[in-house]
């Protein structure tokens, strides 16, 4: 940044020299000529006015040398000096003569002549022509001396070099001040970021005083929690996943050996064993489907393909996946559905959903092992409205935004038989995220959830 800083003041420096080199110098020798042409052009018309005295032009003459330091002089034909009368040394009036008359060669009334001359280190612009005064032809010259114009530039080039340095110093200081204050909290950002990448998520990343800098800051740390919080929704998902895979393996070998030692000639204990093996198998496939799921939704390859169904009649067929556990384990189901309700979605993603939020319910509700499940069509919004309800503790106000991500579970303790992976919820945010469906929790607590969805009538 500070070089660039640096680069852009040369150039910007660069450019007034060349103005002032070029253009300006350029500018005020063709101001002085053109102001040596007016007074030329004016002592012709003073020249010329038969109403004006020889004693008029003269003073004109005068005039002009103390106002404007322009020379205005008139030689006769033999090349004598006429006006003003005390002007030039002796010896000087032959040369400057002699450079009129080759400039204008015979003389013309109304001729005129342009041209420079140099004495010494002094260059002149010189402005000649033919005049008649009383009857008498005479020379006029008008001349101004340019070449203090070039040491006056000279000047100017010199204090623009030290104007040029000095600004080229405090562009320097300014840029490098900046860029080390911009830097500086980049550079801390960056090392932070270091730390981060490997692995200590105790990092801080501090503000600034520049705003974009600040909010880098802050996005920065929100993604240091959220990467935290990942890593350690990972943890946990590894210690649940080793738990809930080690426990039905356990069991389907415990009973396995079972039927083949014991049991494998008792019809009934043989039957009463391969049930638990059965049901410690579906547990198997029911985590090992929610964590591929996971992995396609979070992956993109799952595509979602609406048709119009039959929402009631696979509603009952979710409900009917659970008919086992209202069997062995006592759990109720009290179903308020709406006959032929149909939808536009896309049906197994819709069962997806279904299955994973009445499988919450039944992890979390309350002692009676009830759970509630209504479909309902909603005339004034055009909506059918799915509700799943349990009789649990409730949702906690501080767990309620993060029951929805990934591999989250509730701090309380649920029941044994379908004990998940924490990805459920999660999956269900997407596949209706996906869907445009508008759904949610209500919670009070003690007295348990309801979590709904709305789904559009076909």
């Amino acid at each position: 940044m500070w070089r660039y800083f640096t680069f852009f003041a040369l150039g910007v420096i660069a450019v007034i020299a060349l103005v002032c080199y070029g253009i300006l110098g350029s500018a005020v020798t063709s101001q002085a000529k053109r102001r040596v042409r007016s007074v030329g052009s004016d002592m012709l018309g003073t020249i010329n006015n038969p109403d004006l005295t020889a004693a008029d032009v003269e003073q004109k003459i005068t005039d002009y040398a103390l106002s404007d330091s322009v020379d205005v002089f008139i030689f006769d034909m033999d090349g004598n000096l006429e006006m003003p009368y005390i002007a030039l040394a002796e010896e000087k009036i032959a040369p400057v003569y002699e450079a009129v008359n080759k400039n204008l060669g015979e003389w013309a009334e109304g001729k005129t002549a342009e041209y420079n001359s140099r004495s010494g280190n002094r260059t002149t612009f010189n402005f000649a022509a033919c005049v008649t005064l009383d009857g008498t032809q005479y020379k006029l010259l008008v001349r101004y001396p340019i070449s203090h114009i070039a040491e006056l530039v000279k000047k100017m080039e010199i204090y623009l070099l030290i104007v040029g340095l000095g600004a080229f110093v405090i562009a320097f200081l300014i840029s490098y001040t900046l860029a080390n204050k911009l830097s500086g909290p980049l550079r801390e950002i960056s090392g932070t970021a270091q730390k981060l990448a490997a692995g200590n998520y105790d990092v801080q990343f501090n503000s600034a005083q520049y705003a974009e800098i600040a909010r880098l800051s802050d996005t920065l740390n929100y993604m240091k929690d959220e990467i935290e919080k990942s890593e350690d929704f990972r943890k946990e998902l590894l210690a649940n996943v080793s738990h809930d895979l080690k426990t039905p393996l356990t069991m389907i070998k415990a009973y396995a050996s079972m039927i083949k030692e014991i049991s494998g000639n008792d019809p009934e204990k043989r039957d009463k064993h391969l049930d638990v093996i059965i049901d410690e198998a579906d547990r198997l496939t029911g985590l090992v489907n929610d964590i591929l799921s996971a992995s396609k939704i979070t992956a993109g390859l799952e595509q979602v393909n609406k048709k119009v169904f039959n929402l009631t009649e696979l509603l009952y067929g979710v409900i009917n996946k659970f008919s086992y556990l209202q069997e062995t384990q006592g759990y109720s189901i009290m179903v308020d559905v709406e006959a032929e309700l149909y939808t536009l979605a896309d049906e197994e993603h819709v069962y997806q959903v279904i299955y994973n939020l009445i499988s919450n319910a039944v992890n979390y509700t309350g002692e009676d092992k009830t759970i509630y499940v209504s479909l309902k069509y909603n005339a004034e919004e055009q909506r059918i409205n799915f509700a799943v309800r349990d009789t649990g503790k409730g949702i906690d106000e501080d767990e309620l935004a993060h029951i929805w991500d990934r591999y989250y579970r509730s701090k309380d303790s649920h029941l044994r038989p379908v004990k998940g992976t924490g990805l459920g919820l999660n999956i269900v945010k997407v596949i209706l995220q996906k869907h445009g469906f508008n759904f949610g929790v209500r919670t009070k607590q003690g007295e348990g959830s309801t979590f709904y969805v709305d789904f559009p009538r076909a």
